[in-house]
């Protein structure tokens, strides 16, 4: 059986509601092994020798990557003749967390949905990269200057920024920081809205600072 098709097995015999699934996948040949390391990128993987771990998210979090993504990065594995083997280490279903009385959620503001982000993460979460979309243009020269401590990304001609954050240690803003510099734009009156691109978990950082992400060819 393909690998692509297995995931796609693994995926779909998952129990309804299914929020996050960790797959191993390991090259059977060790030198093709940086090969599909360039392949499987877009998928953000973990990697150690000539096994890859991706966490696959599902729903409406908008937390990449999705099973599509993955499935795709997974059937050019196949394409490209690399042969191995793939299972399904863990998953998680979709939890409620109930909002603290004293501090309820404020979707009208950016750090509102910032810590409404924050709460959807994996509770061992270590890298992020998201964006702030601005709903007008005009906050764009004000929202770069407020945004300063996050070290804003403009990426094509949309009216958004994007940036990193680290829970704990490696490169990228503290999530404090980054709420702070939302908060920020909403004492401006900047309205828009924040979401997650890419996120990984229970990264090392040891001897680096942390994870690289390929966008559009550039490292982020």
């Amino acid at each position: 059986m393909a690998l692509a098709d297995r995931v796609d097995e693994m995926l779909r015999g998952l129990p309804r509601g299914w929020e996050r699934a960790r797959i191993e996948l390991s090259v059977e040949e060790e030198d093709e092994a940086d090969r599909a390391s360039l392949i499987l990128a877009p998928a953000t993987p973990g990697r150690s020798g000539s096994t890859f771990t991706v966490y696959v998210h599902n729903g409406t979090q908008r937390l990449a990557p999705t099973p599509e993504l993955v499935r795709r990065v997974v059937a050019r594995l196949d394409a490209e003749g690399i042969r191995g083997r793939v299972r399904l280490a863990g998953h998680e279903d979709a939890t409620e967390t109930p909002m603290p009385a004293e501090a309820p959620e404020d979707h009208g503001s950016l750090a509102g949905s910032w810590d409404a982000l924050v709460r959807r993460l994996p509770p061992d979460w270590s890298d992020l990269y998201a964006e702030v979309e601005l709903d007008s243009t005009d906050y764009v020269e004000r929202g770069a200057l407020m945004l300063a401590p996050v070290n804003p990304a403009r990426y094509g001609e949309a009216a958004a920024f994007r940036f990193r954050c680290a829970n704990r240690t490696g490169y990228g803003v503290a999530a404090g920081m980054a709420r702070r510099s939302l908060e920020r734009l909403d004492e401006e009156g900047i309205t828009g809205r924040v979401r997650a691109l890419r996120v990984l978990s229970d990264t090392s950082s040891a001897f680096t600072q942390g994870p690289v992400w390929r966008v559009d060819g550039r490292s982020v």
